[in-house]
């Protein structure tokens, strides 16, 4: 379908639908036939449609049997939603297609049955076509296969969900030479990043570029009580929030991380005076639970959802008419996401709020808005592909037969993610697959692959390949247990709580979960037992899930905000905070690193303006303890958060700007590094990818503790006796690139040039007054905190001179 022909079947149905093809709908029609292209559009602009159309042309003119199109989805609610969406033009216009979908949800007979009698077109996620590859059937199956649609792209390229998809990609191109991939994304900065990425060279790929659209309606909530001096959970905003939820038809209201939504859905309940229908949606939460909040959505039937990122991407919700964000959005393409949430049309504008909380995040979100309504979007660079799903790919090929190495590593070479693949990374990642790697490789239970006689991988026993299909999956599980109500109760599924926070619970305990407050009874077989109770304070389940970081390009603005004093659209109390600073000390600027000490009660403290994310911050305050304790200065802890670091000890830090040395810096990083355990969390990550460990055994599922010991064990076995291992390597790239993000540090010494401030100060200072409220906080929540929180911030407010 080179040249652009509607056929009339469909004309007619567009025109009694009394619509009209947009002009990036008709270019991908038009380029259809090109082995890959790219849509860029935002929400509601017909993405779905325009993926999908070639696919029903195609279909109704030939009379295809078998696995026509695949359709990846990174959320399996948004490949049902999408199944609900196609079959519309389908029932309409009479065609003969058959759609299915397949996730973790789908049973294990239709899921046999689909790989011998598939459907023409077939709705996934990245897992589940990761393991259709991986049987015997896949060469059948894939033999003629024409198309692919990658839906939501960039929420992929930024993880190993990603990677394994290129991968199975890879495989089926192989497979099917007649593959032609469209890959569909929301707005992005670097289009061209994620078109090199789906293809082996960007210049293959057209990019096609949909009209942005009317800009959104953002604003930040204007509320009747000051947001508080620190804090996460903006609780303070809830009436207003309530008064916005009664003038729309349906709210969603985004929180950055699990325990701040069930901590704001809670105080929303508890508010709620006009009974609005409200719910709760996360991830940790029962499946059928966030089913039915799903289907009343759709339905209409709720004001107001308070949700995490698992809202986030493109299921079409037309009854959504406002966003709120709760806190800091952390990432303007995040934010911009979520905004596409409310009024999911192309021609109508979206409506979001944005409700900080507390008197920081105003600066940020503040920024936040003029970055959207600049269009200034934040992308970190896009990574190479990661090793470690490699080697779980590696394994998942050689189930479904046997193959050349060779032959896997051209065809590996042929997707842009692992197009710098050297042949060494390669001969790696599958000797680690054959034996283990030198350490490990007397051991047989890490003998999975083998060469034949003619030089093809094969796996070493074939009852194995059920084991690490079990195991497929880039998604850590976090170590976590599921939570009943008691058998007396009915034993009804309401969630998962972390392990260790269920290790941390006594008989009668309460805690929140799904808005609910429960009182924990007993441990039974890995199911926490819990009764509903409504009479005490709850402790608040802690739900490991992502801790967002603030950008890059988002701490620039508010450093550039800072420097040129751009404050017209800020409260008059947070200018007077920010003027306040700037008169008694200073205020943090770009070209520059401002560090302040001062002292108080007997402590003195360090205050490092780093700006650089929280992981960095934390990770710089981790070295600096080491070195204050190297030189004798008695340091006895530190909080970091997005914007600073704050160390307090016994000794005054005389001149700590020479502290401040990029190679000192990187020395204590190295010194830091083999023991801490930050690694070895980074480790079993990378063990559980790669199929080092095992995750899920036939019949038996291990708990969280049982593989932190069996990896921290291999750990300890790997850095004494094989330093170099494949594993090892992979762990310390990750650990710089996630938990300790060290390259923010890098940049952020780049970024000062030498360039350090040092302000000894009589007391301390405004900026620094919210960071000591930090201090010796705990994650329990009730009256008596609140109250002492609210005093200590009053003394240290009035001590800072606000």
């Amino acid at each position: 379908m080179s040249t652009f022909a509607l056929p009339q079947k469909f004309q007619n149905w567009i025109k009694k639908r009394n619509w009209a093809l947009h002009t990036h709908q008709i270019d991908v029609l038009t380029n259809s036939d090109r082995k890959a292209q790219l849509l860029i559009a935002p929400t509601g602009s017909g993405k779905t449609l325009s993926g999908f159309l070639p696919t029903l042309i195609e279909l109704d003119r030939l009379n295809f049997s078998g696995l026509h199109t695949v359709y990846v989805s990174p959320l399996k609610a948004l490949a049902a939603d999408i199944k609900r969406n196609l079959m519309i033009p389908i029932e309409e216009m009479g065609l003969n297609i058959k759609v299915e979908d397949r996730t973790g949800d789908t049973t294990a007979k239709t899921k046999r049955r689909q790989r011998i009698d598939p459907p023409q077109i077939l709705l996934t996620t990245p897992e589940s076509l990761a393991l259709l590859i991986s049987f015997p059937e896949a060469n059948a199956l894939f033999a003629n296969l024409e198309r692919i649609i990658i839906d939501e792209i960039h929420a992929l390229v930024e993880n190993k969900r990603g990677h394994q998809l290129l991968l199975a990609i890879s495989r089926l191109q192989s497979i099917s030479k007649n593959l032609r991939k469209l890959a569909l994304s929301a707005t992005v900065d670097h289009p061209q990043e994620i078109a090199g990425f789906i293809s082996e060279n960007d210049n293959n790929c057209p990019i096609i570029f949909a009209e942005p659209g009317p800009d959104p309606n953002i604003s930040m909530l204007h509320t009747t009580a000051s947001p508080p001096w620190s804090g996460a959970g903006a609780t303070y905003a809830v009436p207003d929030v309530l008064e916005q939820i009664s003038k729309h038809k349906t709210t969603l209201i985004f929180h950055n991380t699990r325990a701040q939504a069930e901590i704001f859905f809670h105080n929303l309940w508890l508010n709620n005076q006009d009974n609005l229908p409200v719910a709760i949606h996360h991830g940790s939460l029962d499946l059928a639970q966030r089913k039915r909040v799903e289907a009343a959505i759709t339905k209409g039937e709720l004001r107001a959802v308070v949700c995490t990122g698992t809202l986030d991407l493109g299921i079409d919700w037309n009854e959504v008419d406002l966003v709120i964000q709760v806190g800091a959005p952390k990432n303007i393409k995040r934010l911009v996401q979520r905004i596409g949430r409310a009024n999911h049309t192309y021609n109508t504008p979206s409506k979001a709020i944005i409700v900080p909380a507390n008197k920081f995040e105003i600066v940020e979100c503040q920024a936040a808005l003029e970055a959207v309504r600049d269009k200034d979007l934040d992308g970190e660079p896009i990574a190479s592909g990661s090793l470690d799903v490699l080697c779980q790919h590696i394994l998942l090929v050689a189930c479904s037969g046997k193959i050349l190495p060779a032959k896997l590593f051209e065809e590996i070479k042929q997707i842009g993610a692992y197009k710098n693949l050297t042949h060494e990374e390669f001969k790696e990642c599958m000797g680690f697959c054959i034996d283990g790697g030198y350490a490990l490789k007397r051991y047989e239970q890490w003998h999975r692959l083998k060469l034949d006689h003619s030089g093809n991988l094969i796996l070493r026993d074939p009852r194995i390949a059920n084991k690490i299909r079990m195991n497929v999956g880039t998604i850590q599980d976090t170590e976590t247990l599921k939570v009943r109500t008691h058998r007396r109760s009915g034993g009804k599924p309401l969630g998962e709580i972390e392990e260790a926070f269920a290790a941390s619970l006594t008989k009668g305990d309460t805690f929140l979960i799904g808005g609910n407050i429960v009182r924990f009874e007993s441990l039974r077989e890995m199911i926490v037992e819990v009764t509903h109770n409504a009479n005490k304070q709850p402790k608040i389940a802690t739900f490991m899930g992502t801790k967002f970081a603030t950008s890059t390009k988002l701490s620039d603005r508010i450093l550039d905000s800072f420097e040129n004093q751009s404050w017209k659209d800020l409260p008059a109390d947070t200018v007077n905070w920010l003027n306040k600073q700037k008169e008694f000390s200073q205020l943090p600027v770009r070209n520059s690193l401002l560090i302040e000490t001062f002292f108080r009660k007997s402590r003195h403290y360090l205050v490092v303006y780093g700006f650089a994310g929280r992981n960095a911050n934390q990770t710089l305050g981790l070295i600096l303890s080491k070195k204050l304790e190297e030189l004798n200065l008695a340091p006895l802890g530190f909080v970091a958060n997005d914007y600073a670091t704050l160390i307090w000890g016994l000794e005054k830090v005389e001149n700590p700007i020479q502290l401040f040395k990029f190679s000192e810096i990187e020395l204590g990083l190295d010194k830091w590094f083999s023991g801490n355990a930050l690694m070895k969390r980074t480790f079993k990550a990378v063990a559980s990818v790669s199929g080092l460990i095992d995750r899920n055994l036939p019949g038996l599922r291990k708990s969280g503790r049982q593989t932190t010991f069996s990896s921290d064990i291999l750990y300890d076995t790997l850095v004494k006796y094989d330093p170099t291992h494949l594993l090892l390597k992979i762990t310390k790239d990750e650990a710089m690139k996630g938990l300790i993000d060290f390259s923010r540090i890098e940049e952020m010494f780049k970024r000062v040039d030498d360039n350090i401030i040092h302000k000894n100060l009589p007391h301390v200072s405004p900026l620094a007054a919210p960071m000591l409220l930090e201090v010796g906080t705990i994650p329990i929540e009730g009256q008596a905190r609140e109250l002492l929180l609210k005093n200590e911030a009053n003394s240290l407010m009035k001590e800072a001179g606000l």
